[in-house]
């Protein structure tokens, strides 16, 4: 098979690109056609087997995990080598996500998460590796302690199809800037945007094992040997809260540490002083990447005095909202990411309509496209937060607009979730949305059109969106070790 995307199909395990261990491939499919783009390995528990002993071998044989030098020329090398090939890059992301090359040259499918890289470089050459404790009297011997942050050790990192690239450098940068092995399994959606990590990394100073990747149809084996085996130390999981919690079960039998970033149902709070026609803008974003992202608001919260002007406002937007081939840049959105997941939302969509919700627009696959995983961007009105719709994560361009009474019901209203991922407050009065931001219970908030999205922003959620926090130092800090060490003053 011809291979315009020069896409990577290979393994990468102990420095190495590789055939899978069976030779078996499988296809990769363009979500906006669902046509067979190329293939990539289909890596078994054989290879993960190879990439674990690999990375266990590189964090204890070599220096990688305390020549801080080494790790910073290796990840510089790392970040040039995506720079030089970020065409190709760019091109994989559209052809295997399905994402609008608008997003992938301006936000968080591609260049934007390389640039990420910078904020980690910088990092290690500032951050406190060690600090002293005051001395201590206690037990008849003055000590002088010391606290020393030392890498985790291997690190297995389980990555959703999302946003591939964000969240496979999200994860493999700060592990191996903190030192660090990693084995890196993909999404079975989107291989190429692992695999194309390891043709990099083959070409830098990295240590044979530093970096593994693997990819693979069927990943869930591989998934649960990676939690299961003690030579792994710690497991950093993005994906639903249901795998979630088979990870941290598995992960459990030996106390591995573990990151876990799940599922949300954001609430964008409009307050009734609010500029509707700014506030309402924020609708759109369920549509972004064809609502495919944890952390965007698929709750619209509207005040019961404003509501009827709030959802006319909405339905108007919606209705110009484009949505199509994703190589044209004005588009907003595109395909969901398979046949599989197209179904899953026209189902949640049939369940609303069948728990009471009204459809106001959308609904449906759209006729004219009918060869990609499309749905048409959708808004409920009249919801209630008990409806399915309104609890469970539907990930998909559905939207649903609840009623609240005041600020005492719409806290209400969107701490009544099990997750507490993210969120947003739109209001004229700045002050009584910090107030109100106070009083969520998630991880990030954006207030009046700001945006926490940044390398530098710690993120995750409360309750069942997850543990621990990706980026920022926060993030870093998630793959060290505290070690305590006293000796005599």
């Amino acid at each position: 098979m011809s291979n315009p995307f020069n896409a990577e199909h290979r393994l990468y395990i102990d420095g190495q690109l590789c055939d899978s261990a069976s030779g078996k491939v499988y296809d990769n499919i363009n979500p906006a056609t669902n046509e067979v783009i190329g293939v990539a390995a289909d890596a078994n528990v054989d290879d993960a087997e190879k990439a674990v002993a690999a990375a266990r071998r590189a964090f204890d044989e070599t220096d990688w995990s305390t020549n801080v030098e080494l790790r910073k020329k290796c990840l510089t090398q790392l970040r040039d080598g995506l720079k030089e090939c970020i065409d190709d890059l760019r091109q994989q992301v559209i052809a295997e996500v399905g994402a609008p090359l608008g997003i992938v040259e301006n936000g968080p499918q591609c260049d934007g998460p390389i640039g990420f890289i910078d904020y980690f470089l910088d990092l290690l050459d500032n951050y406190e590796w060690s600090h002293d404790l005051p001395v201590n009297e206690g037990f008849g011997a003055p000590s002088k302690r010391e606290v020393w942050k030392e890498a985790a050790g291997v690190v297995a990192a389980i990555s959703p199809w999302n946003f591939p690239v964000q969240i496979n450098l999200a994860k493999i940068i700060p592990a191996l800037a903190a030192g660090c092995t990693v084995v890196l399994k993909s999404a079975p959606d989107t291989p190429w945007t692992a695999t194309i990590l390891g043709r990099v990394a083959e070409k830098t100073d990295m240590p044979a094992g530093v970096l593994n990747v693997l990819t693979a149809s069927e990943p869930a084996a591989i998934g649960e040997f990676l939690c299961r085996d003690p030579r792994v130390d710690m497991v950093s999981f993005t994906g639903s809260t249901q795998v979630g919690r088979r990870i941290m079960e598995l992960s459990a039998q030996t106390i591995k540490k573990t990151f876990l970033e799940l599922g949300g149902k954001s609430a964008h709070i409009v307050l009734d002083d609010a500029d509707f026609n700014m506030a309402l803008l924020t609708s759109f974003a369920v549509c972004f990447h064809a609502g495919q992202g944890c952390a965007i608001p698929t709750r619209f919260l509207l005040p019961a005095s404003r509501y009827d002007e709030g959802l006319e406002i909405i339905k108007n937007y919606f209705a110009g909202i484009g949505y199509g081939d994703p190589m044209d840049k004005s588009q907003l959105m595109g395909p969901l990411i398979s046949r599989k997941q197209q179904k899953r939302v026209l189902d949640y969509i049939q369940t609303g309509i069948n728990e009471g919700a009204r459809l106001v627009c959308g609904g449906k696959a759209p006729e004219n496209l009918p060869n990609g995983n499309y749905v048409e961007p959708t808004v409920f009105a009249d919801v209630t937060n008990d409806m399915t719709i309104a609890q469970e994560e539907i990930f998909g361009p559905v939207l649903s607009v609840i009623k609240y009474e005041d600020d005492d019901d719409a806290v209400r209203i969107a701490n009544d979730s099990i997750f507490g991922l993210s969120g947003s407050i739109y209001s004229a009065d700045l002050d009584r949305a910090l107030a109100m931001a106070h009083r969520i219970r998630t991880g990030t908030l954006n207030i009046n059109g700001a945006n926490f999205f940044a390398a530098d922003a710690p993120f995750g959620g409360y309750k069942q969106s997850g543990i621990g926090r990706e980026m920022g130092v926060q993030g870093f800090e998630e793959y060290l070790e505290t070690k305590t060490v006293a000796i005599p003053a």
